[in-house]
């Protein structure tokens, strides 16, 4: 069984019932989620031993977050305990021409706050296979791009893989911020994940004939995108998810996986959107259980961008569903037909 680990902050959750706008009623529901948190919980769910490292408080609202995860059966033997709150976002999701609006309440908290004495990445990555993180970590100060460094030279020496997301977020840092902090981290990453707009806003690397929010991707313009990528940092791979967004509630979704000769295209899903949020962190999940399953490369951007299909369809950040369901999807069965 493979072991993979991921690193990250997990956040509270905080969402107005169905499409409401915030406080359009007296209610929030109240979950957990987070960019690597979300990888985990997938992997957990394909059966591999997946493992989510962060700092939290060693209170009640800590202690939920963690039970969040065990739910699943992820490891959180190495979550260190510390620190005084949990990081928070507010989520209202869009229908339609509304769009979705996140809305972040995370400073100070346990994870951003954190060490690099915090971590004993030795003692994390025995035994492990690979290790994911995403440029939403590094994002939450100097001290975690210090501590993701750490990380990735402790993986390298233990022969680990690593990938990251590039996942740039606006409200976090600047893009300046994000490709000095990221070109370094990249130096160690064997398999890249991005999007339509993250290679563009980190490294200045765009796809020539794309309009991300008229609806218009030219799937032929993002392997230059994917070899200048590769060719930058050395990546073993590149993965691309190519989302036309037509509406909040309505986007095609495919994706492309580029393994230094071959650019795969995968199937293209039209998606009526239940929730989109951790949509990403799906086609990771997808994509790392994929490869690590020895999966070709047509195979395995197949399954991942089906995993994200699929998570579309599921309320909160996490992904809950098993390697069955995404390989009959995968497979061509997309019918919704009721299961009896």
């Amino acid at each position: 069984m493979a072991r993979v680990v991921t690193f990250g902050e997990i956040m509270l959750r905080l969402a107005p019932n169905g499409y409401y706008r915030f406080f359009q009623d007296d209610q929030l529901q109240a979950t957990f989620g987070g960019g690597e948190a979300n990888v985990s919980v997938s992997l957990a769910n394909y059966g591999f031993d997946s493992a989510f490292v962060t700092k939290l408080p060693a209170h009640a609202i800590g202690q939920a977050a963690v039970n969040s995860l065990r739910y699943f059966g992820v490891d959180t033997s190495k979550i260190v305990r510390g620190g005084d709150r949990v990081g928070i976002y507010f989520l209202e999701k869009g229908a339609s021409q509304r769009g979705s609006v996140c809305i972040y309440d995370r400073a100070h908290s346990a994870i951003q706050e954190s060490s690099p004495e915090d971590f004993d990445w030795d003692a994390i990555f025995e035994g492990a296979d690979w290790f994911h993180f995403t440029g939403i970590t590094p994002a939450l100060g100097a001290n975690l791009v210090e501590i993701c460094k750490q990380a990735c030279i402790a993986a390298k020496a233990k022969g680990v893989k690593i990938s990251c997301d590039l996942n740039y977020r606006g409200k976090l840092w600047t893009r300046a911020e994000a490709r000095e902090a990221m070109s370094e981290l990249c130096k160690y990453v064997d398999v890249c994940i991005s999007n339509e707009e993250d290679a563009k806003d980190v490294f200045g690397i765009e796809a020539e004939n794309t309009d991300i929010y008229g609806g218009k991707l030219n799937k032929e313009g993002y392997k230059s995108v994917a070899k200048q990528l590769a060719d930058k940092f050395s990546f073993e791979k590149v993965a691309i998810t190519l989302r036309t967004s037509i509406s909040a509630s309505d986007n095609d979704w495919a994706g492309m996986l580029y393994d230094g000769e071959n650019y795969c295209f995968s199937k293209e899903y039209h998606l009526h959107i239940v929730d989109r949020v951790g949509g990403g962190d799906s086609f990771g999940g997808g994509l790392i259980y994929a490869l690590l399953s020895g999966k070709t490369t047509q195979e395995a951007i197949e399954f991942a961008v089906a995993a994200s299909a699929l998570k579309h369809s599921v309320e909160g950040d996490f992904n809950r569903v098993s390697v069955a369901e995404v390989e009959k999807l995968a497979g061509g069965d997309g019918s919704g037909r009721v299961q009896r």
